[in-house]
């Protein structure tokens, strides 16, 4: 096992789960198939990130772009959203798991809404961890929205322009709402954050895993945190050397 140090856990963890459908295709199989068995990743990684002591994780489990997809794929995608929502409700609220989503979340089927929103209600108080799914979502489009609200309140003389800055751009951002990402995992080999968490990632630490999301396990998840670990966060500072040993000029007879 990837060793881990509880002690410089990332606070946020976001994950891109990316190549279900290449792993059914590889196998003979609809794309579907490869979204069913990457609902068993979803399960095993929210229960390590849980153990483990992550504050927030949230995952992409189906972007604003993901509409234009055939339509079998889509009511296979909002029917395994549905079926998780119910599955793991029971496993949610006594564990003290927190469940949120972000995203154009109106766009989701009835069916998913009126399983998703109560969720949502009962598990408010939780606080072991936040887990939150991105649902019907854009980087661009949160961005396009909360810039929208702005202008608005600015038009009706409730805002002064001069004071809108990062702050108050960080309190308009659902998604900012688990504060900055910390690390961001990428499955499938791709490298790119297609339009995720774009204001939140400005500082993410980027892991990108050559594994198909429902190859990604628990000792994935631990070797990504571990790479984290590795490295150095400047956020744009210059971090100072450690000072090296002197070498001695000169050494007695």
């Amino acid at each position: 096992m990837t060793t881990v140090d509880l002690t410089r856990l990332p606070a946020h963890v976001a994950i891109i789960m990316d190549g279900n459908g290449r792993w059914a295709q590889h196998r003979g199989e609809d794309r579907p198939v490869g979204h069913r068995q990457g609902s068993d990743s979803v399960r095993a990684i929210v229960r390590s990130a849980r153990r483990l002591g992550i504050r927030a994780l949230t995952l992409y489990a189906f972007s604003e772009q993901n509409w234009q997809r055939p339509s079998f794929e889509v009511d296979a995608l909002m029917e395994l959203l549905r079926e998780f929502l119910l599955t793991e409700r029971e496993e949610i609220l006594s564990n003290n798991i927190r469940l949120t989503s972000i995203g154009r979340t109106e766009r989701l089927p009835e069916r998913v809404l009126e399983v998703l929103r109560p969720l949502e209600a009962e598990s408010a108080d939780n606080k072991q961890m936040t887990l939150c799914l991105a649902l019907s979502y854009g980087g661009r489009e949160e961005i396009a929205d909360a810039v929208r609200s702005i202008a608005t309140l600015v038009q009706q003389g409730k805002l002064d322009a001069s004071l809108v800055d990062e702050k108050l751009l960080d309190r308009a951002l659902p998604s900012m709402e688990l504060g900055p990402v910390d690390l961001l995992i990428r499955t499938g080999g791709e490298q790119r954050i297609s339009n995720f968490l774009l204001w939140n990632a400005a500082y993410a630490e980027l892991v990108f895993s050559n594994k198909l999301w429902p190859e990604f396990d628990t000792e994935e998840l631990h070797a990504a945190i571990a790479t984290f670990q590795s490295r150095q966060r400047r956020f744009g500072l210059v971090i100072p050397p450690l000072e090296e040993p002197k070498t001695p000029t000169h050494v007695a007879p």
